[in-house]
Formats: C-alpha cells, structure tokens, sequence
C-alpha cells in the first residue's frame, strides 16, 4: 500500500475551496500515515477568466498548517510544503521565496509556457498536440537546467493532459532528445520525478508522467520518485493509489520517497 500522499491542496491554494482541516480527517479515515501539503504559489500567473492568481498566502497558510500538525499529531504526520509553478522569467523569485522557509517538500511544477496554461483551450490551439508537448518540454528543460531550489519535478507531462486530437499517442522517440537532457539534469542534480495519479483522473491510461518516462528514468540512473494524488478535495485524495504497486513495480520500481526537511527517506512498495 502507499501510505503517503505528497501533493495536496486546499483552499490556500486559488482552484480549491476545500478547508485544511476536511482534508486531514479525509486522510486519516484512508487510512494515511503521512501527508503533505504543497500548496500553488505561481508568480505572474496570466490572467484567467476564473481570476486566480496563484499566490500563497504564506504566513497565514503557515500558522494554520502548523496549528494542524499539532492538533493532529497523533493520528497523522502532517508535513509543510509548496508547489512553485516555475517560469524561466520568474527563477529568482522562485529562489528568494523558498529561501530560508523551513518546508519539507518542494514541487517544481511548469503550468505556464508563453503566459498560457495547456489546461486552457488556446494553448493547444495555438501549438497543435505535438508540437505544443515539445515546446512545454522545452521550457521544463530551461527550468531544470537553471533552478535547483526544488525536491522532485511535478507531473512532468502535465500538458499532455490536455490533448483533445484524438490522434495523438505519446512515443517517448519523439521526445527523447528533450526527455533524456531534462531527465539527466534532473538526476545529475540529485532530484527526483513526482507520480501524480490526476493524469488517472483525467482518463489518462497512466498517472502523470506516462510509464515509459519514468521507465527511462530509472534506466537513467534516477531513484527518487514520490506520489502525489494532485488532490484539490478530499475525494480525490490518494486517487487510484491502490492501482500503483502493480504499475510501478512493473517498471522496475521498487521503493517510493516521501521528504522530511527537503531529505528523501525511501519506503518499500
């Protein structure tokens, strides 16, 4: 069983509306001995016709989390983290905010390529299926290859999610040069790769990334790998969790990493 969920939100983060504390009560009635909360924090998120503007309210969501981690310590370990939506424009912010914050986890997430969100229509509009998944590895390189301040990289084909052409099947070949370099940095630089079971939620055949980019990252050298549901309410936490043992184990993994003081412990699947 996976007992740790490490990518939660609630409503300090701009698309949930769901209290901190209905999350942890969902948590422990699953079952979870570990939890973390990686709310969004999105510097110069564009404008969006639901006016979300991605910015983490810090010190309130600070107090509450740890106000929780209290209340709750002997039913589930609670732990402090943040999702940064990272932009190559927006690096150093990145930087300066997590700078000196004592989080446990932290997400290094692409949601915005050329100020537009592939969840919205006009991504994939602009840059057809394909192409449009090219150009967001592109700008995931640029990321990984000029930010360390992150534990694991988030949902790495997050745009894929997003395809409506019902032509469009994922070949690793067609990304490989793109893939392999974002890959190696990412491991050279001693970080990990994020399963994020949404990507089953959105009727992906895999969580986010697809199998054969986490098989090549083993193949690659990597090892750290944490699981994370995405979830923005509590039914969708630890979403399709129970499918995954199977699923992982047939890549060749064999353990998954849950982060204490950004330190990666490995648990046993």
């Amino acid at each position: 069983m996976i007992l740790a969920d490490y990518h939660l939100h609630t409503s300090f983060s701009s698309d949930s509306e769901s209290p901190m504390e209905d999350m942890i009560k969902k948590a422990i009635s699953l079952g979870l001995k570990t939890i973390c909360f990686t709310e969004h924090h999105d510097i110069d998120y564009p404008n969006n016709p639901d006016d979300f503007d991605f910015l983490l309210d810090l010190p309130s969501y600070k107090e509450n989390l740890f106000t929780m981690k209290e209340q709750f310590k002997d039913q589930i370990e609670i732990n402090y983290g943040v999702e940064l939506g990272l932009m190559p424009t927006t690096l150093k912010k990145c930087s300066d905010f997590v700078k000196d914050e004592p989080f446990d986890f932290i997400i290094g997430s692409t949601h915005i390529v050329d100020f537009m969100d592939p969840y919205d229509a006009i991504y994939f509009e602009t840059y057809p299926a394909g192409k449009g998944l090219a150009h967001y590895f592109e700008d995931i390189l640029k990321n990984v290859s000029s930010f360390d301040d992150y534990c694991v990289y988030g949902h790495i084909d997050y745009a894929a999610r997003y395809i409506k052409d019902p032509s469009f099947e994922f070949h690793y070949s067609d990304y490989s040069d793109l893939l392999d370099t974002i890959l190696k940095t990412i491991i050279d630089h001693g970080k990990g790769i994020e399963v994020n079971t949404a990507g089953l939620k959105y009727g992906m055949n895999d969580p986010n990334p697809h199998h054969d980019i986490i098989k090549r990252y083993l193949e690659l050298g990597g090892e750290i790998i944490t699981i994370g549901s995405d979830g923005h309410c509590p039914e969708h936490m630890a979403y399709d969790f129970h499918k995954l043992p199977d699923f992982l184990s047939s890549l060749g993994v064999r353990y998954y990493t849950i982060f204490r003081n950004k330190k990666p412990e490995f648990i046993k699947l």
